[in-house]
């Protein structure tokens, strides 16, 4: 692909653009799913193509083709550079990229082994023999499991002397149960190690490993059927601890989206929202309490936001989000990060080479604080230990937040107790982490996967991480609560 990638990028800029980028992406995914004891679902698919970014009379354009050849490389670059002269007739700003330094690198994907060369019959292998654990519960009415690979192989150049060649693997696996009460008025479900896709990260077949699913497969259906029989959550106040996976999803909602700074400057508003985390709230803003601390880092070994460079050949890097409670910092473009007076952070990305690059999370993660989950247990009087998502919603700034979670415990004078099932929690996103007052320490923290964050239009769906550990809110609403 050098040769086309070169030609596309001099062919914009002979249309006359005053800067361009191009990203040949080579993408291969492979997805498995069992359910009931069969193959549910079995698909492989492939995508190669080439987009071509520029901006021409200080407005940006963007154009994308699969027909790989010189021809069809002149004529998108030139489609692109019109685009860009259309989009200038409306222009209110023109375009001022913050400076970068040209990359010339080669990033290998970290995947100790490959997955894709793990032969099908044992990826199915594994997950009927976790249905049959599964089964072997009585009351599980629905048993599922999946294995998901992707890799991609993209080449990026710009005008300004980038060329970044970087490969990535991905791996993701996940079961769940589901339970009905013999008279169907009531049905529990309980996924394992995380709801909503399991856990994906930047690795390889030695992250399906590590899960273990076969050796849980068991308590998970097991669960599912307590959950049957257990208290309703009441409705009250009362302190929560948020284990690994459930956290991650709050921090994704309440933190990693509203730090996205082309949302705050208003450019997400149609379709993702705005923040309420505003520009003169920089440097100033209490967004927690002082257990509070939050980092962007794409740095991190086996995230699945862990990346080389992003899609405008910024190197992939850690950045301070919140200090000791106070919000200190956004994801940022090279466009955007002007406006507030900083430098790219490196939180550019695409879904694929048909389209246009878009401020997305990294690795957003709450940094581990110095408690170990035991000791914050022990030291909670009452309250309630949620894990692993079943719903949320949050509106448009990121404030006001309901969420679900699958299975609670109830604590009582530091020991934990019976099951609490249907729980839900509210709150407004700095109050709640105001409330934060303890949080666990290193040894429990992971990066938790989230391959489905979708943004944009027309839409994207990114690959994001969020490295928690578990965290302490006092006195939070919980079940539903009555006004007045």
């Amino acid at each position: 692909m050098e040769d086309l990638v070169q030609i596309a990028l001099q062919a914009a800029l002979n249309a006359g653009a005053s800067y361009a980028d191009v990203r040949f992406v080579d993408r291969a995914s492979e997805d498995v799913q069992v359910k009931n004891g069969t193959v549910e679902g079995l698909s492989a698919s492939e995508s190669r193509g080439i987009g071509i970014r520029v901006i021409a009379d200080g407005a940006w354009g963007f154009a994308s083709t699969s027909e790989l050849d010189a021809e069809a490389m002149r004529e998108t670059a030139a489609l692109a550079v019109r685009i860009a002269r259309a989009s200038a007739t409306q222009l209110l700003k023109p375009v001022e990229l913050a400076p970068v330094e040209p990359a010339v690198d080669v990033v290998h994907h970290t995947a100790k082994q490959d997955p894709f060369e793990v032969p099908m019959e044992e990826r199915i292998s594994l997950l009927m023999d976790c249905d049959k654990e599964m089964g072997a519960v009585e009351g599980v009415r629905v048993r599922e499991g999946y294995i998901n690979l992707y890799r991609q192989d993209q080449l990026f150049v710009s005008s300004e002397g980038a060329h970044i060649r970087e490969e990535r693997i991905e791996t993701g696996a996940g079961i769940e149960a589901t339970a009905v009460a013999p008279d169907g008025s009531e049905t529990q479900r309980r996924s394992y190690p995380s709801s909503h896709g399991g856990q994906m990260g930047t690795r390889g077949w030695e992250l399906v490993e590590e899960l273990d699913l076969t050796a849980e497969a068991h308590r998970v259906a097991e669960e599912a059927v307590q959950l049957l029989s257990a208290e309703h959550c009441p409705a009250e106040e009362t302190d929560i601890i948020i284990m690994g996976s459930q956290l991650a999803l709050q921090l994704h909602e309440s933190c990693g989206h509203p730090i996205e700074l082309d949302r705050v400057l208003g450019t997400e508003a149609s379709y993702a929202g705005t923040s309420f985390l505003t520009p003169e709230k920089l440097d100033e803003f209490h967004y927690g309490s002082e257990a509070v601390n939050i980092t962007a880092d794409a740095t991190i070994p086996g995230g699945l936001g862990s990346f080389g460079y992003d899609d405008e050949g910024v190197p992939g890097q850690r950045s301070e989000i919140v200090t000791e409670g106070v919000f200190r910092g956004y994801i940022m473009s090279r466009e955007t990060a002007p406006a507030v007076g900083r430098l790219s952070n490196g939180a550019m990305r695409a879904d694929g080479w048909n389209r246009i690059p878009i401020i997305r999370m990294t690795n957003v993660n709450l940094e581990p604080g110095d408690w170990s989950l035991e000791e914050i247990i022990a030291d909670t009087k009452r309250g309630l230990l949620l894990n692993t998502n079943t719903s949320w919603s949050i509106d448009d700034k990121r404030l006001n937040f309901q969420f679900g979670v699958e299975m609670a415990h109830r604590i009582e004078d530091g020991v934990v107790g019976d099951i609490v099932r249907n729980v839900t929690y509210s709150g407004i996103t700095p109050q709640f982490w105001g409330s934060c007052d303890a949080v666990a320490k290193r040894d429990e923290w992971m990066v938790w996967g989230i391959p489905n964050c979708g943004k944009g239009e027309p839409g994207q769906s990114a690959h994001v991480g969020h490295g928690v550990s578990h965290a302490r809110f006092r006195n939070v609403k919980v079940g539903v609560m009555e006004e007045g």
